[in-house]
């Protein structure tokens, strides 16, 4: 008896993957990602002469039309650091497709490696809040923010991606009919499951199905207590993905080289990352305005300061016109003791 070799067996899988496009105006290009709920491809749509990545979700037994129907309120994010469906339909086989715009860069956790300075961090981190903000707005939560879902073009463009678990609060006011409250789209079945590179876990519980990555979900999240989540779930993984700007690991870690993390920021990601939601940051624009605080040298309301904070503060925010004054002091002093020699 012959037994065929790992490389055999994974060229089979992919071409049992492969997914059939005849009939649909995508002409395959080649794959480019597999992750917990499908294989992605990139595909030139033939009618509008573009290329776009295809996801070819292993879902099985997804009711198409609620599927259709969440993807068009995701489609309505129409946001510059958002990559919305471009569309969504069914393969010959019965499995569901979806296709996006294709985007070019490199995630956040590789990007982040070559920008060193704090305020540039955090200038990257306020753009992922006007995303993630605009999508609450119009009743969508993202439920998987982390570094891996974040990428950055080759023009510095700062782009939220893989809403492949997104939560519909609300549908927004051009779309028609109530959505579930605890409506999602691309829902994964209810199974036990763990990844390979562990990254993703997919859990049975007695309130539902957890779903995102164990370090950056929210406890609620984790519990999979689906009917509670809301805004601040988000904004729990969006103070772990700050923390990890700060320091390369999403938990409360020291600093590499032996550096203390600044008291106001490690205040605000305490306070986004509180265990009860209702001790967290309400809503994202409230959290985005702590960091611009600071980013401006004003005080952050997460963080109670002592009059030696205070003190730091001031001197950061007009360091240039203090080492200037002293400057000139000390030049005036140096002038008057050559003058009385």
């Amino acid at each position: 008896m012959k037994f065929l070799s790992d490389k055999a067996l994974e060229r089979l899988r992919e071409g049992a993957e492969t997914p059939d496009l005849a009939g649909t105006r995508y002409r395959l290009l080649e794959r480019i990602a597999r992750g917990g709920m499908g294989v992605v491809y990139t595909a030139e749509d033939e009618n509008l002469r573009r290329r776009v990545a295809l996801k070819v979700l292993d879902v099985p037994g997804t009711d198409v039309n609620r599927l259709i129907r969440e993807a068009r309120v995701l489609a309505a994010l129409e946001h510059p650091g958002i990559v919305p469906v471009h569309d969504v339909g069914t393969l010959a086989d019965g499995r569901v497709f979806y296709t996006m715009k294709f985007v070019e860069g490199k995630r956040l956790d590789k990007f982040i490696v070559s920008v060193a300075s704090v305020p540039d961090r955090l200038r990257i981190f306020l753009r992922i809040c006007d995303a993630v903000a605009f999508a609450h707005a119009r009743g969508v939560l993202h439920r998987d923010l982390k570094p891996a879902n974040i990428m950055v073009g080759p023009f510095g463009e700062v782009l939220v991606m893989d809403w492949g678990l997104a939560k519909i609060l609300r549908e927004t006011s051009n779309s028609a009919g109530e959505a579930d409250p605890e409506a999602t789209i691309f829902e994964k079945p209810k199974q036990t499951n763990i990844s390979s590179d562990a990254t993703e876990i997919s859990v049975v519980t007695g309130h539902g199905t957890v779903m995102g990555t164990p370090r950056y979900m929210s406890p609620e999240q984790a519990r999979g207590d689906v009917e509670h989540l809301d805004a601040r779930s988000d904004i729990f993984s969006l103070g772990r993905l700050l923390r990890f700007l700060l320091s390369g690991k999403p938990e409360v870690v020291p600093i590499p080289g032996g550096h203390r993390l600044d008291k106001s920021l490690a205040a605000i990601c305490a306070k986004a990352t509180e265990a009860a939601p209702a001790e967290r940051y309400p809503n994202v624009p409230e959290m985005a305005l702590d960091v611009s605080k600071y980013l401006d040298g004003l005080a952050v309301g997460a963080h109670r300061e002592s009059t030696f904070d205070k003190a730091g503060r001031f001197y950061r925010r007009y360091r240039f016109f203090i080492l200037l004054i002293a400057a000139y002091l000390a030049m005036r002093v140096l002038i008057l003791l050559f003058m009385h020699r």
